[in-house]
């Protein structure tokens, strides 16, 4: 069983991450222990993605019943951020939180693979992942790693046969459809928590 008031206890802040993820991008690194080029770039433009958000994206009331009739009380989140489908819901998830007063942190997935290999998506380690908690951190909910349309692109594009569109164009086309969707999708998915 894993204990959520550990790493509750281990998490950062969301103001914390993205501080981190600024330091990283100075210096020219990226969360986790792997380094490279492409994770940099990624880090990169995931940083300038959730700037835009938190300047752009307005909580709305009409959007949170789902998420008050949960009772969570603190939100945990796997992330990376190198990773684009974080860029696009960790800001959002943090305003929201902070909009409903849920305590809301963050853990590298890379830091915490006991964690995420309890909430593993079709085998893999995908992020980000929200675990949503009551006051004593027993899991009433979970959410990840992207909305359900970017999910079934995901599956069709690593079902395609070779030879296959390159990555970085599938990422382009997975960002667009962030873009025009503005956030509604994955609020509404959060609003029909049972």
């Amino acid at each position: 069983m894993t204990d959520y008031s550990t790493k509750w206890n281990e998490g950062m802040t969301f103001e914390q991450y993205l501080s981190l993820v600024k330091t990283l991008v100075a210096e020219g690194k990226s969360t986790g222990p792997n380094q490279s080029e492409d994770l940099l770039e990624y880090s990169k433009m995931n940083l300038r993605r959730m700037q835009r958000i938190l300047k752009t994206f307005e909580v709305s009331e009409y959007q949170m019943h789902g998420i008050k009739a949960l009772g969570a009380t603190n939100v945990l989140a796997i992330t990376e951020g190198w990773c684009g489908d974080a860029a696009q819901i960790i800001p959002v998830a943090s305003k929201v939180m902070d909009h409903l007063a849920i305590n809301f942190k963050l853990v590298l997935r890379d830091e915490h693979l006991d964690l995420i290999d309890h909430h593993l998506t079709n085998g893999g380690r995908s992020i980000p992942f929200l675990l949503f908690l009551n006051d004593q951190f027993e899991l009433l909910a979970e959410w990840g790693p992207r909305p359900y349309p970017v999910q079934q692109k995901v599956i069709g594009f690593k079902n395609k046969p070779e030879p296959k569109p390159p990555y970085t164009e599938f990422v382009k086309e997975v960002q667009l459809w962030y873009h025009h969707d503005k956030q509604k999708t994955m609020l509404d998915e959060w609003n029909n928590f049972k």
